[in-house]
């Protein structure tokens, strides 16, 4: 086996390119969860950050990477520090990540965004996830455990094969609910519904989600009517993952209570739910407010 090698440091920024070598492939329900060599990468990354990986080989005509939320990282082991991602094999670029076999190369950039930020003290969290949009939050409900808080996990999809981690949920989690749309596993119906009763029942102070946006946006008014923090993790395309394309641009409302076109990639992809524009997201776009800093004026200049 070939060691992956790390190919390019950028100094002070906690960000590295490396040649991953893929030692691990398994299909896990509708999804595949792949295992890479990343030394020096794990041991940089927090829970809620993701990583860049080029697809389709080194012939390919595929410019743009994809981004992925690291599953979990083992900074030491083996054959060294490994990063783990679950992917959904739905376009060109995933279908070829899916073909992958032992020992099959891959270069990643990472870790890259702003990670899930940790409560000071112990309290009780609640983290949502949708489809595989879970594989991120069982890293982080082990950083909680380890600062004494109190984890529940809700998971929900579409349906039952469209879950993941239900049984890793159990390991990491005080408590676990489940939810499906056709009812096929656990409660019928959406993340949103048992919510309420979770936080009020746990007390919880924070709520952690990732999946699809309109998930999120549900999360927040939860989270937000019941007196707790929500703290999502975005699911905006990412062209480049590194700040420069402005594909993933999107409106946040800052401290200063103006809103502003921030990128998702470098500013997130973790955001205060109640500090994002839900109303500017629309069938799947995203539009620009009129009251954004920047925004076109009617009439022109």
């Amino acid at each position: 086996m070939s060691a992956a090698t790390t190919r390019h440091t950028s100094q002070g920024s906690g960000v590295v390119q490396v040649t991953g070598e893929l030692i691990a492939t398994r299909r896990v329900g509708a999804y595949h969860h792949l295992t890479f060599v990343a030394p020096g990468l794990a041991e940089l990354a927090r829970p809620g950050q993701f990583v860049a990986l080029a697809v389709g080989g080194d012939t390919s005509a595929t410019l743009l990477r994809r981004c992925f939320s690291i599953h979990k990282v083992s900074p030491s082991g083996t054959y060294g520090g490994t990063v783990d991602v679950v992917i959904s094999a739905v376009g060109p670029g995933t279908r070829w990540l899916s073909t992958l076999r032992a020992h099959d190369e891959v270069d990643i950039v990472g870790p890259l965004g702003r990670p899930f930020p940790l409560p000071t003290e112990p309290v009780a969290c609640v983290l949502v996830g949708g489809g595989y949009g879970s594989a991120p939050l069982f890293w982080l409900a082990e950083a909680l455990r380890e600062r004494g808080c109190h984890v529940e996990l809700v998971l929900g999809a579409a349906t039952e094969s469209k879950l993941f981690g239900v049984l890793e949920a159990r390991r990491y989690g005080d408590g676990v609910s489940v939810t499906t749309d056709d009812g096929s596993a656990g409660t019928k119906g959406w993340v949103s519904d048992v919510l309420p009763d979770v936080i009020r029942r746990t007390s919880a102070a924070v709520v952690y989600g990732c999946g699809p946006m309109g998930m999120l946006k549900s999360i927040t008014d939860v989270a937000t009517a019941e007196g707790a923090v929500a703290q999502v993790a975005v699911e905006e395309s990412m062209a480049c993952g590194v700040g420069v394309c402005m594909t993933c641009v999107m409106p946040v409302t800052g401290n200063d209570g103006a809103t502003r076109m921030v990128r998702s990639c470098v500013e997130g992809p973790v955001f205060r739910g109640d500090r994002v524009r839900w109303d500017a997201f629309v069938d799947g776009v995203c539009r620009v407010p009129a009251d954004t800093v920047g925004a076109p004026r009617v009439g022109g200049h």
